[in-house]
């Protein structure tokens, strides 16, 4: 009988899930700063632009 592969087609191409390692030294950032950190730039970008402008 034909031996049945369970590592999928990922293992087969050699392809590599980076995701799937954890490293415990990366800064952990939650979404919610994200979008606020993402925010924040946006206004400071649009009060820079109207103080000072080109």
């Amino acid at each position: 009988m034909a031996k049945k592969n369970e590592g999928g087609f990922q293992s087969q191409a050699g392809l590599v899930r980076y995701f799937d390692t954890e490293n415990d030294l990366a800064p952990k950032i939650g979404p919610k700063a994200v979008v606020g950190l993402a925010i924040g730039v946006s206004v400071l970008v649009i009060l820079l632009q109207h103080f000072f402008p080109l």
